[in-house]
């Protein structure tokens, strides 16, 4: 696989989480912040979470940033622009990616039709929170989640609209620059030409909305695309069920994986004639939730998973975080870093297995770090340099 060159504007967690993809391939991924200003230097996630070796480089940043090189450039001046311009044409940069607001993308210089008259085959990529057409919307994930309605689709029946665990919103965003960019990248193999991503994360959010949102020219119930707890909102009985020591998921997906649950000594109760189908497993719901749990309130939870197990019914107890990294089907696909001082940190596994795909990253870069050698690379003498940074275009981690 060709290694890429990635120029990212890139802070929070939605875009650097898709060109952290990029650097588990092996790409060059160059990250750019903002020069200093009134508040704290660069990205502002640097600073939440743990402090894990310096102020600049803490908890919360280190897992989507890993394998990256830091710059600090000063887009708000003309003379930023040309660093700018300069970097993509002589670094032979291959993606240009942000998630900013579009309407400072010209502002910063760093819109595709400037971008691209440096380079014609240059793929650019932005991530904002409903797309070019909203250019003032600013996006973060919990807000997206209420306005695509998420949140009104998770939480209990009788509880208020909640959110996910994890930033769904931030993370599918970044999926669809990583699928993008490689459809570009194989579009551009035939025509030589670059494109222009924009990517909403309204839109991609609401794109998930498969099993609720067509629901609504179907004459639905207003149940069937509210907030249902555990429960599966057509599938019965699917459900979360307390065990004598804990809970157990359980999924039954059709009338045959039914018949196998009922032919279970401890299950046979909860079968009448009626239940049979699905669609009357439906009507029944409500009475057939309860007699479910208190079948499974009288086991533990590896009994009912031993009797599943032998009954092939799709289940799992719930786990926390630290029993999923113990798992074999994960612990062996790992991510992991090192901090400077030498302490492996062990991360979220990739995606997908790619054949040489890199399983070991370098531990972020602080703030700025890279500026002058990257700089250096695109011809800038030292004296340019110094500069640059007198004049306030660019930091580097001596400013």
């Amino acid at each position: 696989m060709k290694r890429r060159t990635v120029l990212s504007l890139e802070q929070a967690l939605s875009l650097p989480y898709a060109t952290l993809r990029f650097a588990q391939l092996g790409w060059r991924v160059i990250r750019i912040e903002s020069t200093p200003g009134d508040g704290l230097p660069g990205d502002p996630n640097r600073y939440i979470g743990s402090r894990v070796v310096d102020d600049d480089r803490r908890s919360y940043f280190i897992a989507p940033n890993v394998g990256k090189e830091a710059i600090a450039v000063n887009l708000k001046e003309r003379q930023g622009h040309e660093v700018l311009r300069r970097l993509i044409a002589e670094l032979d940069v291959d993606i240009f990616c942000c998630n900013t607001v579009p309407k400072r993308y010209k502002q910063l210089g760093i819109d595709y039709e400037t971008l691209s008259a440096v380079k014609p085959d240059l793929i650019w990529a932005g991530i904002s929170a409903m797309g070019p057409d909203y250019p003032d919307v600013p996006g973060y994930d919990p807000v997206i989640q209420a306005m695509a309605g998420y949140m009104e689709l998770t939480g209990p029946a009788d509880g208020p609209p909640t959110l996910s665990g994890v930033p769904l919103i931030d993370l599918k965003a970044g999926d669809e620059v990583y699928a993008n960019v490689m459809l570009a990248l194989l579009e551009r193999a035939e025509s030589g030409l670059g494109t222009r991503i924009d990517v909403s994360m309204l839109q991609a959010a609401a794109s998930w909305l498969i099993t609720t949102l067509p629901l609504l020219d179907f004459d639905c119930t207003p149940a069937e695309i509210t907030r249902c707890g555990n429960e599966h909102r057509k599938f019965i009985p699917t459900n979360v069920y307390p065990s004598r020591d804990g809970f157990i998921y359980m999924a039954i997906g059709s009338d045959v994986q039914w018949q196998r649950l009922t032919e279970i000594p401890a299950f046979a109760g909860v079968g009448n004639a009626e239940r049979t189908t699905n669609e009357g497993r439906y009507r029944e719901r409500r009475a057939l939730h309860l007699e479910m749990a208190a079948v499974t309130a009288t086991l533990t939870t590896a009994q009912l998973s031993e009797a599943f197990r032998k009954a092939t019914i799709p289940h799992a107890p719930i786990q926390d975080i630290p029993a999923v990294r113990s798992m074999a089907a994960i612990s062996a696909k790992l991510t992991s870093t090192r901090t400077p001082a030498g302490k492996g940190v062990r991360m979220q596994p990739a995606a997908v297995d790619v054949a040489g795909a890199a399983q070991q990253l370098a531990f972020p870069a602080k703030y700025a770090q890279h500026t002058h050698a990257v700089l250096l690379e695109a011809g800038y003498s030292a004296e340019e340099i110094g500069r640059l940074v007198q004049d306030r275009i660019v930091a580097t981690d001596a400013t």
